[in-house]
């Protein structure tokens, strides 16, 4: 069989053993979702992944993919069950999605993972890769005797969902954005240039224009300044410089391991000779959704509470790189390679390959922060976890005794990796918490237990 196939047919099962349960009395649309049911969210979690690491999305670009896909399950999910909240004005612009049918058969499952696979598909470009997976399940839940009526209007159901949550993302000012003048490099001294070896543009540099989920404005986490730059050896900024050109020379074992985990950076590009080409890499954002799954699996999350974190989660990778952005382009920093090659030491190369993107604050600080602080909240302070999400891209798993823990490692990796001064990593772990409880503060999605129970068929 080939490689490629495989997750494919293991969704396909996993649909035989959820159709199985669904189809005694067929689930409606007021039946809670079974444990089982999760692994189909899940699988498509993976190949959404999948197809924004082949189509190589920017960090950005990604987190936004994964929000609104995310809601969309969570929205479709939420039907019928009187202990959880709409997003709808909580999220800014998020207007209530319609509801099914009155009585009317369904499985919510199948709508949900249909929802979020549809969105998927319509804000990447491999669209043949979602299909694929999208027909592999829906194949094996008639196959397995959903009716061919309880088939259709679940579809629909999440065909339905799907639009109202794409016409959402059209205001969100990202095409707008596609259209804005390209970024213009200054030569003054400090400012970010393009590192090698491809000497890339600046990604994303009208990010901050992007309508936020839950923030006010892009800006509102501003962090501290920068520290100015400055080339005396004497200054903060030398010193910042000098501490990454030191660090990068120490590096024990257990630092490169743990810088090479967290790289996550989709445009690594390789010169072999004359010729160029780029390692395909998983996202920080999407490294964080395989945390997530891998957290709810631990806990035995149903379908529900699996789209909830996953929902919960993404809203703040996606408000955190907003976040991130507002600040990299309005400080612009000088990366330390620049830096160091032009000041310190003009052999020198960073560990990890420089981003096309300015210095300050740092983005995977920022976000993984944020997700580590929402995590907390949905699945405990002391959830330990094995993290496996990086072995299909030849890594080995790394354990956890907490999402903090997990997301600190993250952030120091950038100073391990030769890519942030310490700075734009402490300032970004700082930012990356107030965006995570804001989410926790302006996104809920359980109703108290004495609403829900009055609320219950």
């Amino acid at each position: 069989m080939r490689p490629a196939l495989r997750p494919l047919l293991r969704l396909a099962l996993l649909a035989a053993a959820v159709v199985g349960a669904a189809s005694c009395g067929h689930a409606t649309a007021t039946s809670r979702p079974a444990a089982t049911d999760a692994e189909l969210l899940h699988g498509a979690m993976r190949q959404l992944t999948n197809v924004i690491v082949y189509d190589i999305f920017s960090p950005p670009q990604a987190s936004r993919v994964y929000a609104y896909a995310s809601v969309a399950a969570y929205e479709t999910l939420r039907q019928g069950q009187p202990g959880y909240r709409s997003l709808a004005g909580q999220l800014h612009g998020l207007t209530p999605v319609p509801a099914p049918d009155s009585g009317a058969e369904l499985s919510l499952p199948l709508a949900g993972v249909h929802a979020f696979m549809t969105v998927g598909r319509a804000l990447t470009f491999s669209r043949a890769r979602m299909d694929s997976l999208r027909e592999a399940m829906d194949l094996e839940y008639r196959r397995r005797g959903l009716s061919d009526s309880v088939y259709a209007r679940s579809i629909a159901y999440g065909e339905r969902v799907a639009d109202h949550v794409l016409k959402w993302a059209g205001g969100d000012r990202f095409k707008q954005s596609r259209g804005y003048p390209k970024y213009t490099v200054t030569t003054a001294p400090g400012r970010w240039v393009p590192t090698p070896p491809a000497y890339m543009d600046a990604v994303e540099p009208n990010w901050a224009m992007l309508r936020p989920f839950v923030m006010d404005t892009s800006s509102q986490f501003r962090p501290e300044p920068p520290h100015p730059f400055d080339t005396l050896p004497t200054s903060a900024f030398y010193r910042e410089a000098r501490e990454v050109y030191e660090t990068r020379k120490a590096l024990t074992a257990e630092q490169r391991d743990i810088t090479a985990f967290w790289d996550c950076n989709p445009y690594v590009m390789n010169v072999r000779g004359h010729a160029m080409f780029a390692s395909k890499k998983i996202t920080p954002g999407g490294h964080w959704m395989g945390i997530v799954a891998i957290a709810a699996r631990k806990s035995n999350a149903d379908a529900l509470r699996s789209a909830e974190a996953y929902a919960r989660t993404s809203v703040a990778l996606a408000d955190g790189f907003i976040s991130s952005w507002d600040e990299k382009f309005r400080s612009n920093v000088i990366r330390p390679e620049s830096m160091i090659n032009t000041y310190i030491d003009p052999a020198w190369e960073p560990l990890l390959q420089t981003p096309p993107f300015p210095e300050y604050t740092s983005g995977h600080s920022v976000i993984s922060t944020a997700a580590a602080v929402v995590l907390t909240q949905q699945f405990g302070d002391r959830f330990a976890f094995t993290d496996s999400t990086e072995l299909e891209y030849g890594l080995p798993v790394r354990s956890f005794t907490s999402f903090e823990q997990a997301a600190a490692e993250a952030a120091i990796s950038r100073l391990y990796g030769g890519i942030h001064y310490r700075r734009a990593i402490e300032q970004g772990v700082k930012q990356g918490r107030k965006v995570g409880e804001l989410v926790l503060a302006r996104v809920q999605t359980r109703v108290p237990t004495t609403v829900a129970a009055a609320r219950a068929p």
